[in-house]
């Protein structure tokens, strides 16, 4: 099928190996930085924090938070370009969706007069609100909305990609603690460049199920 779509994602895979003398543009930063802000949400509710790892120091305590587990992506933390950690909140309460509904009203999309009448879609956040007033499972949902979004426009910039699940959330959140207070980071995003010796899954071929086998049209 020829659509610059389809295009994106035939060629985008999972990168195994980055060029670390390899950098990311600042333009294409700003693209991916908007692309994060511009991720849609339920309810518009954006409950997320996205931590960008530049600098070697902040790498280094990226790189720090394997010493437990997931030591077969730790070679990412300093290779990659950038990381990404995503950051949802724990507790999305009123007073954080007050910021939407303010933002909405200064952008033109709420008339004022009708402030109170645009929390009305808060009962959804309320309704995934668990006992202890976790919003946990549904913030972390989010996050992974903006995941995608991300993905699929670092293909379009022909910038490689390598999504984590494999991070350690609490050792993240004891080094990372100062940028995640209320939030909490069970997915990375490492960017970059791939290796063009090293990395063996860049000349794979794409493999999927058929169409047939994952849509059914009713």
């Amino acid at each position: 099928m020829a659509h610059p779509i389809i295009t994106d994602l035939e060629k985008r895979y999972t990168a195994k190996h980055y060029d670390a003398a390899k950098r990311i543009p600042q333009a294409d930063l700003e693209i991916i930085y908007e692309a994060l802000r511009l991720s849609p949400s339920s309810i518009n509710s954006q409950p997320w924090k996205f931590i960008v790892i530049e600098s070697d120091a902040a790498k280094q305590r990226f790189h720090d938070t394997f010493a437990n587990k997931f030591q077969f992506n730790q070679k990412h933390a300093k290779s990659a370009s950038h990381i990404v950690l995503f950051a949802h909140k724990t507790h999305y309460k009123r007073e954080d969706y007050a910021k939407v509904v303010d933002k909405g009203i200064m952008d033109g999309r709420t008339k004022p007069e009708n402030r109170e009448q645009a929390f009305g879609s808060f009962a959804f956040a309320e309704l995934n609100t668990e006992e202890n007033g976790s919003t946990a499972q549904w913030t972390k949902a989010q996050a992974y909305i903006a995941l995608g979004n991300l993905m699929h426009t670092l293909a379009r910039l022909n910038i490689d990609s390598t999504p984590m699940e494999g991070v350690d959330a609490e050792l993240i959140g004891e080094l990372f603690h100062n940028e995640l207070v209320g939030y909490q980071c069970d997915v990375a995003l490492a960017i970059g460049y791939h290796h063009k010796d090293e990395d063996y899954n860049a000349t794979l071929p794409k493999s999927r199920l058929a169409l047939e086998d994952v849509v059914t049209v009713l």
